[in-house]
């Protein structure tokens, strides 16, 4: 307890898992809170002050299992390990206790287990620095450093206070550090519990750029950082604080680092928090992976492209050059569809080298992970082959050429070496040995033939046992507690305890029917077979230790093939998608261009698709027409504009249009195709999507403020070369004050922020901006009325809806009759009133009370009588059993009751 106690005090902000034996054991109020979070029984031991000590405990072979929990729950967890033998802590005296410390401490963001992450999600611990701008003010830069220690993944950059939170969402860390005096100020708290990290505060020290500087050189092995690009000091401090806490937590062990990636600025299109979530780019709104985007474009086939392509979906990009290079090799995946099938094949099951690595470089590697290595370096070996067998005349495209390089140069001679030391199925764990191939050591095969032969060593002893004493009964046996030992019946144990026999044979035991001897040479022999075992063991260790180390000196080559295998992957998935749903290259280049033809939703037509609910309909948008050289033929001219008010009834499709224009937009910059016959696609520096809205209670915000909210940020931000979505604008207000403001939202896109916008509305009166502002256009979804009921059609075409059918929608839904006439009277009367606005007063009042205009009867169909006889005919019809003569009856009789 003594022991407990002090690590526990150097430990206060963790749960202490204290390893005894087979177990890691909790005690005092860290046992009652693992007890309760975990569902484990809560016992106790011994006595402190006179207070029995709460205890719990969880198996060690099930550690990962429980520590799992535990982090989801938000604890933080301090491993301390037994770190010698038992044997030698008693060699100091019989009371003498084991030496522990911890060895780790595990949070959210410093997880590398598999057991304890998800394979195809990154899992990023983030710094983020905000400096002071002077007269106790916090600045409007704020530097931010990711690093994921299970893959090596790092970066640093620098956001705009108002984009921190769409960068923390394009991470989704798993553990954010923070100045903890800055901590409720910064504006993370927020945010972190919208993405559920997190929230580490970290003394003020740490984020310190000269510290930070150093730290980096170290991690990176370099004596400048110019070969990595220039950082400002805020983006030192937070590498700094990083990679300080690394240090802290890995307790002197230190994981794989790649070279630092800028993140943010020029290089990505912006996405804010709230844009991410509308369009449901990694998750649904429900928080499942199901319906969102990633969803429907990840066919790939290993995690670490999965990952990739989640990164991809997270980052679009700017660099037109990089685009199209990178659809360039989409393009050649797609039509070469052999070699595309012969890669995935190949990278099918391919292991993660970057998590085995970074296990290795932490010494939390077993033999598995170096399996994985020599595996992903044979596969690596073999795709490079394929693809520079695949290039032909033409060549490969240049994206694809540099992967091919980088795979080749994988290390062969390290990969020739791991396949010849590991065994085909390895076990998990190196201690338990048995993981290195026979023929590789000599050494090692030796006292492994001592060690395994042991049974015939025995055999061969005992029956030379049995020639000398002529007792043919004698048995050389083995048990745990005496080892090995000769056993002989009663009655034949007298000619062993006599002379001459009696001076080898030594007496041990007596049993009821038989004793037990043993010999110096038996002993001798025993103690050769037990250190064989220990030797071999001990061998393999260094074994591991030495490969182990020629992996770490690989380590940039290792995480330069990583790179490329995820690459390939996301590319061949993406390759694999289009040709399976049909999507087509987008053009993309520098204009202000925005034209598809045919577009569709990705996520809607996969989900038609798959429950047969027929076809997605297609539909056009011309934002900004390309030159007619290159306009594709069929669109009309005349729904051209910048900004597009699109009107229609609800159901109709006004979302689904908004929404997959924006990801059409998206997936173009990640280098994707695009679902649609044909797009053009000029670069977008920030995409805002404004659609739909929920309240905020935790800040105290209603659906209708943070409608205003995100409103206000697309207005302030948007720029000539954004482009935006906006829905029902204005609709959480008073009618008139919801118009005017919508009013004035699209006269601002259009005179201020110039940029390429598609604004859907049930507020008609909007319809007339097309006239007065040049660039506006009026587009509808169209519907048919069919009696007293509508149809959607999900078409659009030009010009506005002069209705919302919203009754009609609402009779869909189940509204009770007497409610949808009831709106029938009000909303005739409150027309009547617009149209006699000018002679004053309202007619409402006047309209019966509601239980006086529930109708008597049911509500009329609005039939001639003609059309209802006609109808009483065919409901009485069975054409299937009709003869053609009383067919052609009922056709007389059907004109009759027309009166023709």
């Amino acid at each position: 307890m003594a022991q407990f106690l002090e690590i526990k005090a150097a430990n206060p902000d963790s749960l202490l898992w204290y390893r005894m034996g087979d177990f890691y054991e909790l005690f005092f109020e860290d046992a009652v809170v693992a007890a309760e979070a975990l569902g484990i029984v809560l016992t106790k031991r011994g006595k402190h002050l006179g207070e029995d000590i709460p205890m719990c405990g969880v198996p060690v072979a099930r550690a990962d299992e429980y520590l799992q929990r535990l982090i989801k729950h938000g604890y933080r967890v301090a491993v301390c390990e037994q770190l010698e033998d038992p044997s030698e802590a008693r060699k100091r005296g019989s009371k003498a206790v084991v030496r522990r410390d911890v060895v780790r401490l595990v949070t959210p963001g410093t997880l590398t287990e598999d057991a304890l992450l998800d394979a195809k999600t990154s899992n990023f611990l983030t710094a983020v620095f905000v400096a002071p701008s002077g007269a106790g003010q916090l600045g409007e830069d704020i530097a931010i450093a990711s690093f994921d220690i299970s893959t090596g993944e790092f970066e640093i950059g620098n956001v705009a206070r108002s984009d921190l939170a769409g960068e923390l969402v394009r991470l989704l860390p798993r553990e954010i550090l923070v100045h903890d005096r800055l901590a409720d100020e910064g504006g993370v708290g927020p945010i972190a519990t919208m993405i559920s990290a997190a929230v580490t505060p970290v003394p003020g020290a740490s984020f310190d750029s000269l510290s930070g500087e150093r730290t980096m050189r170290d991690y990176l092995g370099v004596a400048d950082l110019g070969a990595y690009g220039s950082f400002s000091r805020g983006e030192l401090a937070a590498a700094g604080a990083l990679l300080r806490y690394v240090d802290l937590t890995q307790i002197g062990q230190r994981p794989a680092i790649r070279p630092p990636r800028r993140c943010g600025g020029a290089a990505t299109l912006l996405i804010d928090a709230a844009s991410r979530a509308s369009l449901e780019l990694l998750r649904s709104s429900s928080g499942d992976k199901r319906g969102s985007l990633l969803a429907a474009l990840d066919r790939t086939v290993t995690g670490a492209g999965a990952r990739e392509l989640a990164g991809r979906i997270a980052s679009p990009l700017r660099d037109i050059t990089l685009i199209n290079a990178r659809l360039d090799a989409v393009g050649y995946l797609k039509d070469e569809e052999r070699l595309r099938e012969d890669v995935r094949a190949m990278l099918r099951g391919a292991p993660d080298i970057a998590r085995a690595v970074s296990r290795l470089s932490l010494q939390r590697g077993g033999p598995r992970d170096l399996a994985a290595v020599g595996e992903a370096l044979r596969r690596a070996h073999e795709l490079a082959t394929m693809l520079a067998g695949a290039g032909g005349s033409i060549g490969l495209p240049q994206l694809l050429d540099g992967l091919a390089g980088q795979l080749a140069a994988a290390p062969q001679g390290l990969a020739e070496t791991l396949a010849a030391a590991i065994v085909e199925q390895p076990p998990a764990l190196r201690r338990e040995g048995g993981f290195i191939r026979e023929g590789f050591d000599d050494a090692l095969d030796e006292v492994r033939r001592l060690r395994d032969d042991s049974r015939k060593v025995m055999t061969a002893l005992e029956a030379r046992y049995v020639a000398d004493t002529g007792v043919k009964s004698l048995k050389v046996r083995h048990n745990n507690i005496l080892g090995y030992f000769i056993e002989v019946t009663q009655a034949n144990a007298q000619a062993l305890t006599e002379p001459p026999l009696a001076d080898v044979f030594r007496h041990r035991q007596t049993m009821a029917n038989a004793m037990r001897f043993t010999t110096v040479e038996l002993a001798e022999t025993e103690a050769k077979i037990a250190s064989a075992g220990e030797r071999a063991l001990a061998i393999e260790q260094e074994i591991f230790a030495m490969l182990s180390v020629r992996i770490a000196n690989e380590m940039q080559g290792l995480a330069a093939i990583a790179t490329a295998l995820a690459d390939l992957d996301c590319l061949a998935s993406l390759a694999e998608v289009a040709e399976v749903e049909g999507y087509v290259r987008p053009v993309v280049d520098d204009s202000s261009t925005f034209c598809v033809g045919g577009g569709r939703h990705p996520v809607v037509e996969q989900a038609l698709v798959r429950d047969n609910s027929g076809p997605f309909i297609e539909n056009d948008c011309v934002l900004v027409a390309p030159p007619d050289p290159d306009r594709p033929p069929g669109f009309d001219e005349m729904t051209e504009g910048r900004i597009w008010l699109v009107t229609g009834p609800n159901m109709s499709g006004k979302s689904t249009f908004l929404r997959q224009n924006a990801l059409i937009v998206l997936m173009a910059q990640m280098g994707s195709f695009v679902p649609a016959r044909d797009a053009h696609v000029g670069i977008v520096d920030r995409l805002f999507s404004r659609v739909g809205a929920s309240d905020d209670i935790a800040s105290g915000r209603s659906t209708f403020m943070v409608e205003m909210v995100e409103t206000a940020a697309i207005l302030n931000q948007a720029s000539e070369k954004s482009f935006v979505i906006l829905d029902e604008i204005g609709r959480g207000t008073a009618t008139f004050d919801g118009l005017s403001i919508a009013w004035a939202t699209v006269e601002h896109l259009h005179d201020v922020n110039g940029c390429r916008a598609l604004f859907a509305t049930h507020y008609h009166e909007l319809t007339a901006l097309a006239e007065r502002l040049v660039e506006v256009a009026n587009v509808t979804v169209d519907v048919k009325e069919w009696h007293d009921d509508i149809v959607f059609l999900h078409k659009l075409k030009a010009g506005a809806a002069d209705r919302s059918y919203g009754i009609q929608v609402g009779k869909l839904a189940g509204l009770p009759a007497a409610v949808t006439q009831r709106a029938r009277e009000v909303l005739e009367r409150l027309e009547a009133d617009q149209q006699q606005s000018s002679k004053g007063g309202g007619s409402l009042d006047e309209l019966p009370l509601f239980a006086a205009a529930m109708p008597a009867q049911p509500e009329s169909s609005g039939q001639t009588p003609e059309q209802t006889a006609i109808g009483e005919v065919l409901s009485q019809t069975n054409p299937d059993e009709m003869t053609p003569r009383e067919a052609l009856e009922l056709v007389y009789r059907l004109k009759a009751l027309a009166g023709d």
